[in-house]
Parts: structure tokens; sequence; C-alpha cells
């Protein structure tokens, strides 16, 4: 774990340049808005180790997998989320020296991620190999107002000498991504120009053809006065710029103002994409730096209007949600339904693809309760087109009569992992998406949306589950063989409890939505009955014998579920019998001892307690807890907020807030040793989880908002807000009970630890409970 990130309310700050850091940095450093993000690499050159990340959303390449693809249903790329042009680039000369801090001796270094207001600065003095001395300060944001657009204030000025500066602000297309299979560049060169002061550059993708073009026009100032340059064009493969110089005397400063934009052929004729860019361009050029940044801060207002979690009395912990906020916020706006969110975001490339069950049972909580209902709506109506896809996966499989499997990884509804025991096995997937479907019904009451899109992935989704198990002579049941479960570290097992329990789960859910809709509208059911071929007796009756036949694993001695046939056939060593030499285990041992140990990468058996809790008594989930959660290893980011969650239920403080640290804190203090790949995007949505669900205590029974919440010792108060149905409520939990505030215009019915309070339209009310911990 490193500790190196300033505790700050506001900011995420870093003191000091060390280059064996700089990655991690990157990616916490990273920006985004929705359409475009990057990692925090440096505007000028650096020769040292970095993972440079431009990324524009919905642009892929089908990358060929290394494996496995001549294998029948097996999948036969993985799709990459593409390393974009670079459009930071400044590059920097000093006497024909150039600036680069993995050559120069760096003081000062400061670099601030300023949350509230949404924008990067960084700052330090750099003396180079020739004792040359130069201070930098730059700023940068992606605009979440003009969303297809970046800008960058960057400023230099010569310490201890006075000479000549060559500036080559740049655009250059010539990337790879990092983790490409065989080293395989995906861009091809379309067009590209380059004026005084401006350059645009377009790029296809193999394969896929999608087309980017990314623009850039700046200005320069020399001691606060505009500079006329006649800078020199320069135009490479993939690579355009214009470079100029300017003589600065001691203590003079230099200030480039360069704006940026990348616009996609997903949202723009091919043909017009250069033309939209030049305009794009020429509006933000117009606006200037300090007016967009003043709409970037006021737009991050409104956005922390919506979502902010106030934490009183523990800086480290209040730091840590906003910051997992503000990823989510610049990860995904829900404006575009074609559009998903990648368990890395726009912050690295690792994992590939846009779309995994993360989506469904970590995200959507998040917007449901902080966007309005129809960013949510878009996320599953992004699943239902995908849905004859989903079919087509599963007939690759050997499934028929339109059973679905949802893919683990996708961008565009196909299969693309190249693993085979997550492609094949950890089919818990399709359980998410179908608890997602139930989640956004019960927390809006949108129940049309079953009418209109949900019965239908419904329908496939129980048919696979319905055609996935078996029966079993030596049981006289049905059996769920040959799977994977949220824990990755066992593969290929029989009888998982998770996946046959949220498969059956799927069936009754399907039952039930089949009656709500034939019930509300009989056309619409009809409609959904003649369009999938549903056998309106045949197949309840089915789905009713396996409902009613299913074998789930129990040990009755120990009162416990069993993570799959034969788990206690493992070696009874817990968690703190590891030497702290061996974690995290996905980096120090084989992956043989791996999948012979008892120890469990995150919540299996726990996920689905954490699902269905209202089915099981308070005991029930202490003895599981008290059971698996020694044996798990945390080494998924997805991991922690479950644990948060349960155990704050449980009553049990220290542990929830030893979760929530550690899932908040994760990519900040780096906690498995992998967050230089990127952020966990997916797992910070967990986070937020872990306070409203955790601390608390939100849920969402009989159409009404339930609270049960706690305070933790070291926290004086923490507030959050919540949006249902039409009604945001403010929710504040302090040490004399919990004040609720309706700031809307309607009224609402909530229950606080277990009684009805009525809260009129722009009113407030305190239910007083003393907190004793």
């Amino acid at each position: 774990m490193k500790n190196y990130i300033k505790v700050n309310e506001w900011n995420i700050i870093e003191e000091g340049f060390d280059p064996h850091r700089n990655k991690i940095s990157e990616s916490i450093f990273s920006l985004g808005n929705g359409r475009m993000g990057q990692r925090a690499n440096f505007e000028e050159a650096y020769s040292g180790e970095t993972l440079p990340g431009n990324y524009v959303a919905g642009v892929y390449y089908p990358d060929k997998t290394r494996v496995g693809w001549w294998k029948n249903g097996y999948p036969e790329y993985f799709a990459k989320v593409l390393n974009a042009a670079n459009w930071i680039g400044i590059d920097v000369k000093i006497d024909g020296e150039t600036l680069d801090l993995h050559t120069a001796k760096v003081s000062d270094f400061r670099r601030v991620l300023n949350m509230r207001e949404g924008y990067l600065q960084r700052s330090f003095t750099a003396e180079l190999p020739s004792g040359k001395q130069v201070k930098v300060m730059a700023k940068r944001f992606c605009s979440i107002v003009d969303d297809e657009a970046g800008a960058i204030c960057y400023r230099i000025t010569p310490l201890n000498f006075s000479g000549n500066f060559t500036i080559t602000p740049y655009i250059d297309g010539d990337i790879k991504n990092q983790d490409a299979n065989y080293d395989e560049k995906f861009w091809d060169e379309v067009t590209k120009e380059v004026n005084s002061s401006s350059a645009f550059l377009t790029l296809r993708t193999k394969k896929t053809a999608f087309e980017v073009c990314t623009g850039m026009q700046f200005v320069v100032y020399h001691n606060g006065q505009p500079v006329e340059l006649k800078p020199e064009p320069i135009q490479n493969d993939k690579y355009v710029a214009c470079q100029f110089n300017v003589a600065a005397l001691q203590h003079e400063e230099i200030t480039i103002f360069k704006f940026a934009a990348n616009l996609s052929s997903e949202n723009y004729p091919k043909d017009k994409l250069l033309q939209h860019c030049q305009e794009v361009i020429q509006k933000i050029f117009k606006k200037g730096f300090d007016q967009m940044l003043q709409e970037q801060a006021q737009a991050w207002i409104a956005k922390w209007e919506e979502s902010d979690i106030v934490i009183e009395g523990d800086a480290a912990a209040q730091q840590a949600i906003r910051f997992n906020i503000f990823q989510l916020n610049q990860t995904y706006t829900g404006e575009d339904a074609r559009l998903n969110i990648g368990p890395k975001g726009f912050t690295g490339e690792k994992y590939g693809g846009t779309t995994y069950w993360d989506t469904e049972a970590y995200c959507v909580p998040f917007y449901l309760a902080t966007a309005d209902s129809q960013v949510t709506r878009n996320l599953l109506i992004y699943r239902y087109k995908h849905l004859q896809k989903a079919i087509e996966n599963a007939e690759k499989l050997g499934f028929t009569n339109g059973a679905a499997l949802y893919p683990m990884v996708t961008i565009n509804g196909e299969e693309c992992h190249n693993e085979w025991e997550i492609t094949f096995e950890e089919i818990h997937r399709n359980a998410a998406i179908a608890f997602a479907i139930y989640n956004y019904v019960r927390y809006t009451g949108d129940a049309a949306y079953l009418n209109e899109y949900g019965l239908e992935v419904l329908i496939g989704i129980a048919r696979f589950w319905a055609q996935r198990v078996n029966w079993s002579e030596a049981k006289q049941q049905y059996v769920m063989l040959g799977v994977t479960g949220p824990n990755e570290y066992e593969n290929n097992v029989n009888n998982n409890w998770y996946t046959s329990t949220m498969a059956l789960w799927c069936l009754e859910y399907t039952l039930s939505a089949l009656a709500l809709v034939r019930n509300n509208n009989i056309g619409d059911y009809e409609a959904v009955v003649e369009k999938t071929n549903f056998l309106t007796i045949d197949e309840p009756l089915n789905w009713q014998h396996i409902l009613q036949n299913m074998y789930l694993p129990v040990d009755e001695e120990k009162g416990i579920f069993l993570q799959q046939e034969g788990y206690l056939d493992k070696e009874n060593i817990l968690v703190k019998d590891l030497k702290p030499a061996d974690r995290p285990l996905n980096q120090k041992w084989s992956w043989d001892r791996i999948l012979r140990s008892p120890f469990i990468k995150q919540a299996d058996v726990l996920q689905g307690l954490y699902f269905l809790e209202d089915r099981f008594d308070l005991e029930t989930i202490r003895r599981n807890f008290d059971f698996y959660e020694p044996r798990t290893v945390h080494e998924s980011s997805l991991s922690p907020c479950v644990h948060a969650i349960l155990a704050a239920k449980l009553g049990d403080e220290e542990r929830a807030y030893q979760f929530y640290l550690r899932t908040s804190r994760l990519d900040l203090d780096d906690y498995n040793n992998d967050t230089e790949d990127g952020c966990h995007i997916t797992s910070m949505a967990g986070t937020w989880m872990s306070v409203v669900e955790g601390f608390g205590g939100m849920r969402v029974r009989h159409n009404q908002l339930h609270f049960n919440p706690f305070l933790p010792t070291k926290w004086h108060s923490f507030s959050f807000k919540i949006g249902f149905r039409g009604v945001l409520l403010n929710i504040k939990v302090s040490k004399g009970g919990v004040q609720l505030v309706n700031q809307s215009d309607k009224n609402i019915s909530v229950v606080v630890y277990d009684k009805v309070y009525e809260i009129k339209a722009k009113t407030q009310i305190l239910a007083e409970h003393e907190y004793v911990a």
C-alpha cells in the first residue's frame, strides 16, 4: 500500500516527483468528460516510464486473441479501448536542450487534481543537465460543457539564464496500445493539415473503420502580451505540429494556451468530421481559457449539488469519497445510450471492452440516486439493444430457443473476453442484468420499462438458466455444473451457491414480471409472447419445477451456504495466516496454487446475501459473513464495498469502517499494487454504496425509502443526497439523530429506524436517535 497522496477534502495532491510512482499518479490524476479522457501524462517530453493514454468514447479495435480462438464458441478477438491521438503535447527545447523530467533535476514538484472545479494543475522547477533552471506551471481540463474539447495553460519561466525557447505544440497519432496482443498499431492516417496556429489530424481505425479528427489551436503570450509568431508547420506520418521560437530574458514568463478537440464518426458523418472539428476549435478558442475554466467550475458545482457526500471529522474518508464520485461523474454522463462504463473508464487500457457486469451490479445504484432516471434507463436499454447478440452468444455454446447469455466483456454485444474460465463459465453476469432491471423498477416505479424492454430480456435470461441446469439422477435434483462464481480464484466448480441462487431468483422474477405485464397491459404481454415465441404453459411449468427442485449446497453443522461443492475439502487456513510477502496472491503465487487454496478473491456467497438480504435473517448473514470474510483476500476491487455494507448491517463498525477505507482509498493508496494500470472506476460506485447503503442503511422496500443509519466513531457526522421518484432528499446523520431535508416540491413518506415520517415539500424533520458505539 502506498501512502504518498496528501490528505485534503477537495484536492488530490502529490508533492515531490518520484519516477517510480509516475504511472500510478498518471492514473489517479486522470481527467475525462464522458466523451473523451486522458491519463495525467506530461505535456512536455518524458523519456521515463510512462503509460500514455488518450481515449475517445465508443471507439474500439477487435484485437485478435493470442490463444483459444480456434475452439468452438471462443471469441476471436478482445475489444480494445483505443489509445487515441495525443492532443496534450507541447515539446520544449531551451537553447537546443530538451525539457524532460526524466533527465532533469526536479524540485518543488506539485500536482493537484482540483475536484471541486474539475481541473489538473502541475508545477515544478527543473534543472537541465546544462545547469539551466526553469519554472513551469501547467493547468488543463477536459470540458464537461464543451464535451468534445479540452484546454491547456502552460507557463514556463527561465530562472537563472536568458535564452531561446523552441516550443512545439503537436498532435501525435503515431501511438499504440500497451496491451496490443501482437504489438500492432491500430490507426491509419486519413488526412492532416497545419496552419499558422492550428492543426488537424484525422485517423481511421483498422477493421472497425472508426474515424476520429483531433484538432488544436494555440496562442502565445510573453510577459502577459500576445506574441506575433511565424510558426514552422511540421507534418510527419500521423503527426502534425507548429514550431516557433521565443527569446526570453531571465524571469520573463512564456504562456501557451492550447485548445483541442476530439470528434468521432460515431457522432458526425465522416465527410463532415474535419469541418465540425474546426467549428468546435473556433468556438472554444473564441471563448478563451479563462471563460472555459469558469464554465467548467460552474458545471462541476452543479454536479456536486446532486451527488456530494459530506463527512465531518475524517478528512481522509472525505477526500476518498469525493475522489470516487469525481471519477464516476467524469466517466459516464448517461447522455448517450450507446456508451457504457468500462472498469478503467478513461484512466487506462486494462480489461478492454466497455461493459462488464460491474455496471449492473455496482454502478446502477449510484446513478439511480444521483442522476435523472433516464440515465439508468439508458444503461438498461443498452443491454436491450444487445439482446439479439446475447442470443447469438448463447447459440455459439449450444443453447436454443432464444436463450440469451450476455457477454462477460463487450463493446458491441459480442463476447470478447478471452479466458475460457470466464468466457464460458462466469455466467452469473446474466443474473446481474436481471437484478438491475428489478432494481430500476423497484427504485423508480417505472413498471412500463418491463412492457417496453425488460420482459424480453428477462425471458431470454430465464431460458438460458433453464437450459444451463441439468437433472442429477444421483441427487434427484437439478444441478449447475462447470461454473465460475464471482470468486475467480475458483474455476470450473459445481453448484456454486451464488450462481445457482441467482439463477433461481431470475426464474422467479421473470414469472412475476410476466404476471405483472399481463395484468397491467394484455396487449403488451401478447406482443412480447408473440415476439419471443414464449410457450405460455410449458415454459412456466418447467421453470417452476426447477424452482422447486434445485440443489443448493449447505453445511448444516456450520449453518452456512457452501460456496460450492467441495469447498470444505480445502485447507482450513485464513488470510491472517498468510505471510505479507505472499500478497497479493495474484502477483506472487502460481495459478495452480491459488485454485487449490481456500482463499477467496471477492464476495461470492456474500454477494448473494447482499442482493437478496431480505430473504435471510440477521444471524444467517452473520454466520456466513464471519465464515467467509476471514478467507477473503479482497484482491478484486469489487470486494470491499460489499463487505462494508454487510458489516454495517450487522453493526460491526470496526470492519465496516475498515472496508470502507479500503474500497474508497483503493486507488489513492494503491492497495492492490495495480493502480498504474488505471483506476477502478466501476468499483468506485461501490464506495458510494458503502456510505449510503452501509452507514446510511438506505433500502427501497414497498415503494418507500428506508434508512437505518449508524455513525462511525471517527465521524462527527455524514450527509448524502438521494433523488427518489422526483424528490431530492438531503440526509444528515449525526450523534443526535437523522435530519432529512426535502428539497423538492413534492411530499414524501420515508421510514427511519422502522418509524414512518411524512416530509412535506420544502421542509425537514429530525428522526431523533442517539447512536451508541
